[in-house]
């Protein structure tokens, strides 16, 4: 692992990038930028200040000077790049990089991401689509989130967070994970969040129907949301995210059909094998 920060010196050119190693399994071909820091610890950099602490609007943890350097130059030097963004200022700013570096750039030969993409401004939401980033989401972040989020961005800003279903219907690519140890690693509870925007307890502050409802991603969504484009996002489509013929035999067998049972009963799933490569690691087919 290389850090970078602004008083670093650029190692993009003289680092080789490390593809399909140990029987394709082993893959370093991207960077990790960090543009600001948290939205419960106050670190998210917003435009205007927080609404339960005024006198911050959050910082960025990399000048946008210099984002807009570095970010083209690991572009240029083929490295896949992905930056953690989480206020709307931090996710404008990282969009404002992308645009400027992907200007006649084959945007599928690089496939930038941005991780988290959480506070998203009404205009950047269709950026995403627009420019060919992925957005990398949590959906079990929103549901974390939720039960204080209003009180720190307030009624009208808060709408822009976690907007899922804003972000997809602008024609983005959203790819779902759990930002594990930070969250719990089972997926089936990103799944579940996603589809409900409710509690493993089925609550939220918006009663039943889930916490901005309209922002609820369909079972179809969410489930290419963790096998289709994350094998996209790391360059495997070719191989993973779906079984068909010429790819590898990776998938698990769960205990009930996740795509038809009640919403409710979903986090009762249980894994009965997982296999990889055609050969079961873990319990019995």
């Amino acid at each position: 692992m290389t850090h970078f920060n602004e008083s670093a010196d650029y190692w993009g050119d003289r680092r080789e990038k490390l593809i399909g190693a140990g029987n394709g399994r082993l893959t370093a071909r991207s960077v990790k930028i960090f543009a600001d820091g948290a939205l419960r610890s106050g670190g998210a950099a917003l435009y205007e200040p927080y609404t339960d602490n005024p006198t911050t609007r959050g910082v960025m943890r990399i000048d946008a000077d210099v984002l807009n350097t570095v970010i083209p130059r690991f572009l240029k030097d083929g490295w896949q790049v992905n930056v953690h963004a989480i206020g709307d200022r931090a996710n404008g700013l990282v969009l404002d990089a992308f645009e400027t570096a992907l200007k006649d750039a084959d945007v599928k030969a690089l496939r930038p991401r941005l991780e988290h993409a959480q506070l998203l401004s009404q205009q950047d939401m269709a950026r995403f689509g627009d420019l060919g980033v992925i957005a990398s989401v949590q959906p079990t972040h929103a549901t974390d989130d939720m039960w204080y989020a209003e009180e720190r961005l307030g009624p009208e800003r808060v709408k822009g967070l976690y907007a899922f279903r804003s972000v997809l219907d602008h024609g983005a690519r959203i790819t779902l994970g759990s930002d594990f140890p930070v969250e719990g690693v089972n997926p089936l509870a990103g799944f579940y969040a996603a589809i409900t925007r409710l509690s493993a307890e089925g609550t939220s502050p918006h009663g039943p129907d889930g916490w901005f409802p309209d922002q609820r991603m369909t079972r179809a969504e969410a489930l290419k949301g963790m096998t289709l484009d994350p094998a996209y996002a790391s360059f495997t489509e070719d191989v993973l995210g779906s079984i068909a013929p010429g790819k590898r035999a990776d998938y698990t067998v769960l205990s009930q059909d996740i795509m038809a049972v009640a919403p409710e009963r979903i986090l009762a799933t249980r894994v009965l094998a997982t296999v990889i490569d055609g050969a079961p690691v873990f319990g019995r087919i």
